[in-house]
């Protein structure tokens, strides 16, 4: 226990680490944010960080030094909707790719600078394998790339006695960079996902200007003179990233679960509650010190197992309090989650949640599922590594082992009254002396007349004797 005390304290400690890095005292600043790996939880984490530090600096512009093939859609959207809702105008550089999440990010931008070169696209949604995602995770993406593009309005060009008005970001093009089925005549029209080279994506609007490197980007937005502050990632945040990735979450949960349900097969705290514990501690710390986490939302998990656990050892059967205790454990560990303030949710956007939610449902489903096989398999009967922890010798009752009084037995055909409620378990009065019983049949109030029906595991099945 001891060991396990320090290696808590020791992740507390960490996750209460400041993050490295402290950025000059000037009025002119420009700060860039660089993005060269897949978009992630990480990635996410850094945006976040980095936006705030530009805030605190009161940076002139947010310069994202973008490299990416893609990633995490969840993800990708959450940072779009910052540089969306950014008082800081927000430009992007394309130093190579910004396919796929990538290419939504890019277009979120107030401007798209790419170098000779580059490419920006292919935003096609795919599973894991690479393989294209059914039509309406298709759907979805098409939707929120179309309004990022449209977030940009459209520009009045007056040329000679004519007037046209445009989109300064055409959001047809952007859906033809999801559905190779969105055909635009000259732009999209050879049947593929459509991907712009650096001249191509100047030409239709989606670059602003070339660029070789951040100094060509200052002078283009105007701020040739303004000093550069780079964002540097801490140690702590690629841990938080980690830990608040969802599959890893999943995991948590799934071993949260498991740990639980080991842990009852055996009596006082053994391995399997510590390990849960830890569990737990990982799962809540760092969604807690990122301010995600509220102190009630932790509470609603923690009251949700109590309840399940009462449901488990105090009540018979599956009732109010167990199924009480599932939708407050879902619910604390949801909204822990997601960027609640308080009750206020108008700051969550759906797919957040639903992502969260579905993060716990498969997190404790995989645990359910996983915790029976293993127990199975480790200390299954006689098989598993594991089985000498399990007693596996029949006591069989006609070689003597009998465990409780069969005297009760007798009881069988008589009847008596209830001393207590049975709801449905209880005390009846059987000449004179005290028994458990169990009410077959609905819940039978202190003092109705009953008779016994059967005998089983120690206790009398009874029945109400109706009133005439």
């Amino acid at each position: 226990m001891r060991t396990c005390a320090l290696f808590l304290f020791f992740i507390m400690t960490l996750m209460a680490g400041k993050a490295e890095g402290t950025a000059p005292d000037s009025s002119n600043i420009v700060y860039r944010l660089p993005i060269f790996s897949n978009i992630n939880s990480t990635t996410w984490i850094h945006t976040q960080r980095g936006f705030s530090e530009a805030q605190e600096l009161n940076a002139k512009a947010i310069i994202l030094h973008l490299n990416t093939y893609g990633g995490e859609v969840v993800f990708a959207d959450s940072i779009r909707t910052k540089i969306l809702n950014s008082e800081i105008p927000v430009y992007v550089f394309i130093d190579n790719n910004a396919a796929s999440a990538g290419a939504l990010i890019s277009i979120a931008a107030k401007k798209i600078y790419m170098r000779p070169g580059a490419n920006i696209g292919a935003a096609t949604v795919v599973d894991q394998t690479g393989e294209a995602a059914p039509d309406k995770y298709q759907s979805y993406m098409r939707s929120t790339i179309r309004a990022t593009a449209e977030a940009h309005g459209k520009d009045t060009i007056v040329s000679g006695n004519d007037t046209i008005i445009k989109w300064v970001r055409d959001p047809r093009i952007a859906e033809a960079m999801v559905d190779e089925r969105v055909n635009i005549p000259g732009v999209s029209d050879s049947g593929m996902v459509l991907t712009f080279t650096t001249l191509e994506a100047m030409e239709h609007g989606y670059c602003d200007g070339i660029a070789e490197n951040i100094e060509d980007v200052k002078k283009e937005i105007g701020l040739e003179n303004a000093e550069i502050v780079s964002f540097k990632a801490s140690f702590y945040d690629g841990i938080k990233g980690f830990l608040t990735s969802p599959l890893l979450s999943g995991l948590l949960i799934l071993i949260i679960i498991g740990g639980i349900y080991f842990e009852m097969q055996s009596p006082g705290v053994g391995f399997p509650l510590i390990i849960a514990i830890i569990a737990a501690v990982l799962y809540f710390a760092p969604l807690y010190l990122d301010g995600l986490a509220a102190n009630w939302e932790i509470a609603l998990f923690v009251l949700g197992l109590g309840l399940i656990i009462l449901e488990i050892f105090a009540f018979p059967g599956f009732g109010v309090a167990g199924i009480s205790g599932i939708i407050l454990a879902v619910t604390g560990l949801t909204l822990s989650l997601v960027g609640n303030v308080a009750f206020d949710f108008s700051g969550v956007h759906p797919g957040d949640f639903l992502t969260s939610l579905l993060t716990v449902i498969l997190g404790m489903s995989g645990g359910i599922v996983l915790t029976i096989y293993l127990s199975n398999k480790l200390i299954g009967r006689q098989k598993g590594p594991f089985s000498r922890l399990a007693l596996n010798t029949s006591q069989d009752i006609d070689k003597g082992y009998i465990s409780v009084d069969s005297g009760i037995a007798l009881m069988v055909g008589k009847t008596g009254v209830a001393s207590t409620d049975l709801r449905p378990s209880g005390i009846i009065v059987i000449d004179d002396e005290l028994y458990d019983a169990r009410a077959i049949e609905g819940y039978i109030e202190k003092g109705e007349a009953v008779k016994a029906i059967s005998y089983k595991s120690g206790q009398l099945n009874v029945r109400r004797i109706p009133t005439e």
